[in-house]
């Protein structure tokens, strides 16, 4: 298809979006369009970011409102207030022409007053995160109850983001017969679930193929040692000296730590997590959006929902724990047909973990060396002489200046005026690169992945309990941030990192403790969490228990191991043989043990 005309949409509407620049359908426009514009079915749309969704749906729901009906007609979700303001905005430009189409933001973060005040004017189209939807609608502010269309944009993210319970509610207040639309980039076991509870009979179309990254992006690692893995994102960063991406990290913590050492090292950088109050968040994207920032460091949480375009670099500062996050990282570049990179920073023991992703997206990774001290000065050099080269001259400003600086610099031959110009810049880079080391040459009789500070503070789905001799290296990288738990279960009762992970998610409700490490052993385990959280954790697991076994979970003592000095099988073997009990930190512990199986006893017996 060759023009927009082709899709039977009103001149009003065509005349908008080209003004906006708007030239040939993308793939998934033409697919959707003349689907939602003939008939009244269900859809499910299967797409990347930046491939032109918000107008394959809206389009056709702009073209499709009846103005003389001052009443919602359209309902569009989104998971994040960045995203919703952008589909509100995108659909306030669609139907500018149309000046009765009246759309409405709503979502957190800001006043719900000023947005119930808008809702009073009317409103054909709303925009919304579905917390504050949900809230509105029960404050009876908005009337679901007659929209005849629905859309749920990015719901793979508002599901991985925990809005399933808001989903569900917000659906079931609307009318059966509304029109459905979901909208994800890939297709979790829970999407499936909301078709078949909410759509009727779905039309599923795709431009792409399930769960694969985007086509024009290119997806390279560079693998180095764990303790290097900061310094070859700076090495990339310099390499790169055009660059404008994002670095994601797992944790907030990692993400400030990165932040801050970028900026006091001097690049342009700033993070984005979930720590910041919604006014500084909004002054970190707004100088990212306008490029006063070059890199920006977030976690995948706060990035959700982010519409940045022109991104040159998506950086892996780790690989995410689920594979999918991958293709959600990956698609934030390369967006509207222009390319992008996808690059991951590796260790040793992250190979394995690349190995799935390429298996869930499709793509070959290829691996690259870390750039050269070397490499990195000639690279910076000439784009130093090539800014130099296409500089703009503002004749009038400078005309002033120009006599005393003739003056100034008369002495010097042509020669040395443009080695001394030159290295005005570049010597910092001749002096920090001098004698550089290569970080591609790894030792990997050392595996020294568990000693890094970059891998501290995470949540490790890929911890296995060992107790070698990594326990010195541990203590090197141990720090105040970070507090180490003892709880009365390990491996004997069928305990594992992954099943500790889910009971203090379970007992918490908090899905952002950064966990440390995790040592399984047979009759106990120590693991270490964010002190911020530990007041939480000891008292979520009280009067719980691990296989009908009751927990007890308190602050290790230090001088606790997994080998000597802690509730080890010779004092701990079974919960109602206790022995050696003089060794426990506290009688206290074991009476609460004591008395916790007794009112079991008897209630058994009852």
């Amino acid at each position: 298809m060759n023009n927009f005309e082709e899709l039977n949409l009103n001149p009003d509407i065509i005349s908008a979006i080209t003004e906006l620049g708007f030239v040939k359908p993308t793939p998934i426009q033409e697919l959707v369009i003349p689907v939602l514009l003939e008939s009244e079915r269900d859809l499910v749309g299967l797409a990347q970011t930046g491939t032109g969704k918000t107008a394959a749906f809206g389009l056709p729901m702009i073209q499709k409102v009846d103005t003389s009906i001052n009443q919602t007609q359209g309902l569009i979700l989104s998971p994040t207030r960045e995203l919703c303001m952008q589909i509100a905005k995108d659909l306030q430009s669609y139907s500018k022409n149309n000046h009765k189409i009246r759309v409405t933001a709503v979502y957190g973060g800001t006043s719900i007053e000023t947005q119930i005040s808008e809702l009073r004017k009317g409103s054909h189209i709303v925009v919304g995160t579905p917390g504050r939807t949900l809230d509105l609608i029960k404050r009876n502010r908005l009337n679901v109850s007659k929209i005849n269309t629905v859309v749920l944009d990015e719901a793979d993210e508002m599901l991985s983001m925990g809005f399933k319970e808001d989903l569900d509610a917000i659906l079931e207040g609307t009318p059966d017969t509304k029109q459905t639309l979901l909208f994800s980039a890939t297709m979790p076991a829970e999407i499936s679930r909301i078709s078949k509870k909410f759509m009727n009979n779905p039309v599923e179309l795709s431009a792409g193929t399930k769960n694969v990254a985007a086509e024009n992006v290119k997806h390279i690692y560079y693998e180095v040692q764990a303790r290097d893995r900061y310094e070859a994102l700076k090495r990339i960063a310099d390499i790169n000296p055009k660059i404008y991406g994002i670095i994601f990290c797992r944790t907030r913590h990692e993400t400030k730590e990165i932040a801050d050492k970028l900026i006091t090292d001097g690049y342009n950088a700033d993070a984005l997590h979930g720590d910041l109050s919604q006014a500084q968040r909004d002054s970190v994207m707004t100088k990212f959006r306008s490029r006063h920032l070059q890199l920006l460091v977030a976690t995948d949480v706060a990035a959700r929902g982010l519409d940045v375009d022109d991104l040159t670099h998506v950086i892996n500062f780790n690989l995410p724990d689920e594979n999918e996050i991958y293709i959600h990282r990956s698609g934030r570049t390369g967006r509207a047909g222009k390319s992008g990179i996808s690059l991951s920073i590796l260790h040793m023991r992250e190979k394995h973990k690349l190995r799935s992703v390429e298996k869930i997206t499709g793509r070959s990774f290829e691996k690259m060396l870390v750039p050269s001290g070397k490499e990195i000065c000639a690279k910076q050099l000439y784009n130093l002489v090539d800014r130099v080269e296409n500089v703009e001259i503002d004749e009038s400003q400078i005309a002033p200046f120009i006599e005393a600086i003739y003056q100034k610099l008369e002495w010097l031959s042509r020669e040395e005026l443009i080695k001394k110009f030159v290295s005005v810049e570049f010597n910092r880079f001749l002096s920090y690169y001098k004698g550089a080391k290569d970080l591609n040459k790894i030792d990997k009789s050392r595996d020294d992945s568990r000693g890094s500070r970059e891998d501290t503070g995470r949540r490790r789905k890929d911890v296995d309990g060992r107790r070698g001799d990594d326990e010195g290296r541990r203590r090197n990288r141990d720090d105040a941030n970070f507090t180490r738990l003892f709880i009365n279960v390990g491996s004997s009762t069928n305990l594992n990192p992954a099943s500790l992970i889910g009971l203090i998610n379970k007992n918490t409700k908090e899905k952002s403790i950064d966990i440390g490490k995790i040592e399984i052993m047979k009759n106990f385990s120590f693991f270490e969490v964010d002190k911020a959280f530990e007041k939480t954790i000891l008292k979520s697991f009280e009067d719980t228990d691990f296989n009908n076994i009751p927990l007890v979970i308190e602050v290790a003592n230090p001088k606790q191991s997994g080998n000597e000095g802690s509730p080890s099988s010779r004092n701990f073997k079974r919960r109602d043989s206790f022995k050696g009990k003089e060794n426990f930190k506290g009688k206290e512990n074991y009476s609460r043990l004591k008395n916790k199986d007794g009112r079991k006893r008897r209630e058994n017996k009852k």
